[in-house]
């Protein structure tokens, strides 16, 4: 965004707009809503950014002799509504607010910024998805001992308190960024070069916000969290050794204490992210397999956390995002979580009840931020009342349950009975939505403020006194006593009657048809009646302001109940799942196996039309079989096949019973997905190109832990060289590397691998033909495929009947070989040796080209996709 063109401290400048240069100089690359009357006003740059953000018009204000700046505004009771569209654009906003009653103003109306929101510092629920954290994130690069760099992490959700961080390898950084999906990123204005490389990392649009070098100094970060804090080592968080992960949360710390004016209070702990805690899901793999979002639509429908989420609490919603977003790898977390969803699938009397108790638990984390912030109005403080009135009852619940983690929970909630009992004396039942409207503070709770109200109550009463004596004092029976903001109390009297008007009434306006007066007793009444509303106001907002700090200093208490009730909501959820879907427990250990018996895929047995039933396979991946090499036809469920293995294996580890008759899941520490390709023009990289990165990063990255999913490679290159690299690929997942490999191909030669690699073992995909026709039974079956099936699915598709027949033509020409170009590929095939023959015959070959390229390999150094694309150049040098 560009910087305002100010001229700043021009003497020929308004008053207001020197004031506002003033303010705005203090804002850089921060629209500034400056609050005049009843709207809020944008000026230069940020009026023309305003303008067509929100497509509203631009007009000019008139600047003293310093001519007319432009200008767009909207008003100020529709701020919500156009902040919120603002920041969705990435935009940072400042709300500068006037501080005084213009009324009392002696020159310009002093005014002050009173909020900013961000991408990632927002409170705002048009913004805010409740299903889904809101993160800040700040990014630090540091050099350790000269040798290594590594990125410092660091990431808050304002909303719900919510600090962890983290120090990864710069390889790690893409796959971090992209697991925690911050909606703002901080860096230092010094690595702004680095925005590109970040941007590159994700697929989502990420907002950058540079800062000064020095707010990131290791001198001051430690100090910042200890005051943050309040303890005098960061030990007991775990976070004492990450030295830049320190860095980059103090930043954050730093930035939300020039945002929120200092109210960080309900900021209790930071904790340490463990990457290697969690299965590592590369962005490939989270887009194939429709984790959290559809591939094509970017939305939720369709995607398994769609289809799995029985949740009821919005808390319960972001947290099994997380368990499936990062499933996890340790034994006995998954385990506990497991034995926990058995209780509740056992006890459905229970779980029946907790899930209904779950439906009046309001979003206990972000209405807790809200309060200790200052936002919260008095509904959201009277339904964490309620929130906190059924921690008893859940404690009891579950008082008999002796599940390490269910009792885990049970231990961990706290009631807080004074405090609950403190929000509901305090709080009106029928309290109106903002404190402006009044009676919000129950009667009883507050002395002073029942007389004041009594006050206001008699007052109606006083001036009816009033009407009434004026009425018989004067002969006027049409003599009112009315109100109005502008003039107050005042008598109105008709022109007809205006000849009996007693001497001592002081006019205070005349009207086309009336006059209205003032008389002493009415000063009198109306001198108490405003001044016992005002300090009624007052009062009422003190009371209202003292109750949201007595709850924010229970922060800490009130986080960790929501957090073992949102756990709770994700188990009775994972349980709900298991019974509405008929899925079972999963058996979980190490010992490197992975054995479905009748799987299913959990998204695509929902979506399915009701006349077709999901057709459930069987899978083995174990030290016999590493590598399933699957043949067979499209359509025939291959990839549904794949993603399904995928899916119910992360599903276990995210701790959820399973959709199949039986799973047995020895932990992986990856799962990788090859799926299809796009190109990516914007980087200058072909489709081609972008299947052979994300091969590379697989054969790079993978681990003998790691489950691998590939569906087709090599179909953006020739024939040949696609094949070619597949079964290199192949050969290299299953001698290097070792991975458990299911592995989707149309190059049927493939299956000749099984006769040449221990570890490998065909499959096929099975279909029944008919007279006219084929017929896919989706069914995953042992051996290798003898057909491709294309031309019939060609015809499903809607080919004209010619392009099928002249295909049908062709393709039986090919197969007997008769064409000439067969015949010429039939001349120059070579069989495909084992590596050992083909180790020996490059030696013995006397083509000096070949052994001049060879011996300009240097084999410490090629990584093995180059090696690939070497393999595919010498192919060429030795067939020409």
């Amino acid at each position: 965004m560009a910087k305002s063109k100010i001229q700043k401290g021009k003497k020929d400048e308004t008053p207001m707009m020197r004031q506002y240069d003033k303010i705005k100089s203090q804002y850089p690359g921060v629209i500034l809503l400056f609050r005049v009357g009843d709207f809020y006003e944008t000026f230069f740059d940020d009026a023309k950014a305003v303008s067509e953000a929100l497509n509203i018009v631009l007009t000019r204000r008139s600047n003293g002799s310093s001519a007319e700046v432009p200008m767009a505004g909207f008003p100020h009771h529709a701020a919500e509504n156009y902040v919120a569209r603002l920041v969705k654009r990435g935009f940072r906003v400042a709300l500068c607010d006037q501080v005084e009653d213009p009324k009392f103003a002696r020159g310009v109306v002093k005014r002050e910024v009173t909020d900013i929101v961000t991408p990632g510092v927002n409170f705002n629920d048009r913004i805010l998805d409740e299903k889904r954290n809101n993160y800040l994130c700040a990014v630090h690069f540091a050099e350790i001992d000269r040798k290594r760099e590594i990125s410092g992490v660091a990431f808050i959700d304002v909303t719900t308190a919510e600090f962890q961080v983290a120090e990864v390898p710069l390889s790690g950084l893409k796959d971090l960024l992209q697991t925690v999906q911050p909606a703002e990123v901080i860096i230092s204005k010094k690595n702004r070069s680095w925005k590109d490389s970040l941007r590159n990392m994700t697929y989502e649009e990420l907002n950058f916000t540079e800062l000064d070098e020095w707010m990131f100094s290791h001198d001051f970060a430690e100090q910042t969290l200890l005051g943050q804090f309040k303890t005098h080592s960061l030990k007991g968080f775990g976070v004492e050794e990450f030295s830049a992960g320190k860095v980059a949360a103090s930043v954050i710390l730093n930035y939300l204490e020039e945002t929120q004016r200092g109210k960080l209070q309900y900021i209790k702990k930071i904790s340490r992210f463990e990457t290697a805690d969690h299965i590592a899901l590369d962005p490939q793999t989270k887009r194939n397999l429709e984790i959290l979002y559809a591939m094509q639509t970017g939305a939720r429908e369709g995607t398994l956390i769609d289809v799995i989420d029985k949740t009821v609490t919005a808390m319960g919603a972001r947290l099994l995002k997380k368990w499936v977003g990062r499933p996890s790898r340790r034994m006995s977390q998954i385990q506990n979580r497991l034995d926990a969803v058995e209780v509740f699938l056992t006890r459905k009397d229970l779980k029946a009840n907790l899930r209904e108790a779950f439906k009046s638990i309001c979003d206990m984390e972000r209405v807790l931020a809200r309060i200790a912030t200052g936002r919260a109005n008095p509904k959201e403080v009277l339904s964490l009342g309620g929130s906190l009135a059924q921690v008893p009852d859940f404690k009891a619940a579950l008082l008999e349950i002796e599940t390490p983690l269910v009792a885990e929970l049970q231990n961990g909630l706290t009631a807080t009975p004074e405090l609950t009992e403190e929000i509901f004396r305090a709080i009106n039942p029928e309290t109106p939505a903002t404190l402006n409207d009044g009676n919000v503070i129950r009667e009883g709770y507050n002395a002073e403020l029942d007389e004041l109200r009594s006050l206001a109550g008699s007052a109606k009463e006083m001036l009816q006194k009033v009407q009434a004596d004026e009425r018989k004092k004067t002969g006027i029976s049409s003599l009112k006593v009315q109100f109005n903001r502008v003039f107050g109390y005042y008598i109105e009297v008709s022109k007809a009657n205006s000849e009996k008007v007693p001497d001592y009434y002081e006019k205070k306006q005349t009207l086309v048809n009336a006059e209205r007066y003032t008389i002493p007793i009415l000063k009198e009444y109306e001198e108490k009646i405003l001044t016992a509303e005002e300090r009624r106001i007052t009062l009422e907002q003190e009371l209202f302001s003292a109750l949201r700090q007595r709850i924010a200093e229970d922060a800490e208490t009130i986080q960790a109940d929501a957090e073992h009730i949102a756990t709770l909501d994700c188990l009775c959820s994972y349980a709900e799942l298991a019974e509405k879907s008929n899925y079972v427990k999963p058996e979980i250990h190490e010992n490197d196996v992975i054995d479905i018996k009748n799987g299913r895929h959990p998204v695509l047995e929902k979506i399915m039309p009701i006349d077709r039933k999901y057709v459930p396979n069987d899978c083995r991946l174990d030290v016999e079989t590493r590598v399933q090499i699957i043949t067979g036809p499209n359509m025939s469920g291959k990839s549904s096949f794949l993603r399904q293995v995928g899916l119910i294996v992360l599903l276990a580890q995210a701790g959820s019973y399973v959709p199949a008759e039986s799973a047995s899941i020895g932990l992986v520490d990856k799962i990788f997905t090859r799926v299809g390709a796009s190109d990516n023009l914007a980087a200058g990289e072909s489709t081609f190109l972008v299947e052979m990165n994300e091969a590379a990063n697989i054969l790079n990255n993978g681990t003998a832990q790691s489950l691998i999913l590939l569906d087709e490679i090599g179909r953006g290159t020739s024939t040949y060289d696609g094949m070619s690299i597949a079964w290199a690929m192949t050969e290299f997942i299953h001698d290097a590397i070792g991975a458990k490999t299911l592995f989707a191909t149309h190059y049927h030669e493939l299956a000749e691998l099984e006769e040449q690699l221990v570890r490998v073992k065909n499959f096929n995909a099975t279909v029944e033909e008919t007279e006219d026709t084929v017929i896919f039974l989706r069914k995953i079956v042992r051996g290798a495929a003898d057909n491709s099936y294309g031309i019939e699915v060609a015809k499903m598709a809607g080919l004209p009947d010619k392009v099928i027949s002249r295909a049908k033509a062709i393709l039986a020409e090919l197969e007997e070989g008769e064409t000439e170009p067969t015949k010429k590929a039939q001349k120059n095939k070579k069989r495909i040796v084992p590596k050992e023959d083909l180790q020996i015959s490059l030696f013995e070959m006397g083509d000096t080209k070949l052994r001049d390229a060879l011996a300009e390999i240097d084999i410490n150094k090629i990584t093995p996709i180059e090696a690939l694309i070497k393999l595919s150049e010498l192919k060429h040098l030795a067939e020409s």
